[in-house]
């Protein structure tokens, strides 16, 4: 059994004994606003995720639930800020690909991501999409692919931020496909993509979410998704595999709690969250921003973070990714 694994089974057989004083405060919760602590700024797939979900969550628990962008270190300021919260419930982390592909990209954290953040539910599950600036002259993946090698080392491929999903899946791509693209990391994907709107940056791998009302108005042209299969929110578009074989990226978000967090708001929290997935206007919401619902039991979502962690270590040794 691999350390992570080892942890996650620890973490779930202690979370079995709650002392019942955490029962009866689990009974009023919650009683005031909840925080929900996005590591990322404003615009971006992850905090678009947060706020629709956060708007659920005011709804079915009668508590407004506030959004906090932390930007910062890929994500860890986000993070470190929950894990030394008070485990009570009202200090929530969006989290997802980026944080798992931390505990490999970071050798130095003040935290450990497994061991510290308590698994609460999934959201959910997204493609990314190789899109370009309109001004490139690229309708194709194999296009594109051509064009960059004609142009060695004059191609700016933005990201979200160094380390992000949205950098190892360009990295990824560049490596797979032999190409020379210069990596310019922004604190997020908002500020990103308004820079690949404006031409200062010519590709991107972005995930859809955050990208394709740009491309239905015609602001940006996508090429391909990245995931193995293409996407309902755009049927007509190849995967990236498709072309450049045996490639495939995805990203995925989910919330979490500082370790220590009363099982049984946990268990509340999985329960509404997995409701807002299965309402049909909030799926729809999320359906239409191309995502897929990721509904699983803490448990469930507590071995799905093993598994994305364990995946990582040899996609950032190959991809070359390095922290800012």
């Amino acid at each position: 059994m691999s350390h992570s694994r080892r942890q996650f089974v620890q973490l779930v057989s202690a979370a079995a004994a709650v002392p019942l004083a955490r029962v009866a405060r689990a009974q009023t919760y919650p009683n005031r606003p909840l925080r929900l602590i996005v590591g990322f700024s404003a615009g971006g797939p992850t905090d678009i995720t947060a706020r629709l979900i956060g708007q659920w969550l005011f709804e079915r628990l009668g508590q407004q639930c506030i959004i906090e962008n932390r930007p910062g270190a890929g994500s860890n300021i986000a993070a470190e800020m929950v894990v030394n919260a008070p485990a009570d419930g009202y200090t929530l982390l969006i989290l997802g690909a980026t944080n798992a592909i931390n505990a490999t990209l970071y050798e130095k954290l003040n935290f450990n991501f497994i061991r510290d953040i308590a698994p609460i539910a999934g959201l959910v599950r997204v493609p990314l999409v190789m899109e370009v600036h309109p001004a490139v002259p690229a309708k194709t993946v194999p296009e594109f692919i051509a064009y960059a090698k004609a142009n060695p080392g004059r191609i700016n491929m933005g990201s979200g931020g160094n380390g992000t999903t949205l950098h190892v899946s360009g990295e990824l791509f560049k490596l797979m496909a032999g190409l020379d693209m210069v990596h310019v990391p922004y604190r997020g994907a908002g500020p990103m993509l308004i820079d690949l709107i404006g031409g200062q940056v010519q590709v991107a791998f972005d995930p859809m979410p955050s990208s394709i009302e740009y491309i239905r108005a015609g602001k940006l042209r996508p090429l391909a998704v990245t995931t193995a299969e293409r996407s309902q929110a755009l049927p007509d578009l190849p995967t990236v595999g498709d072309f450049v074989a045996g490639y495939e990226a995805s990203s995925w978000y989910g919330i979490g709690a500082p370790r220590g967090t009363p099982a049984e708001i946990i268990e509340r929290l999985n329960r509404e969250i997995n409701a807002g997935l299965a309402d049909p206007k909030l799926k729809a919401r999320l359906a239409d921003l191309g995502a897929m619902p990721l509904t699983t039991t803490a448990a469930a979502f507590g071995q799905f973070i093993v598994d994305e962690t364990e995946k990582w270590p040899k996609v950032v040794k190959f991809s070359g990714a390095k922290p800012d």
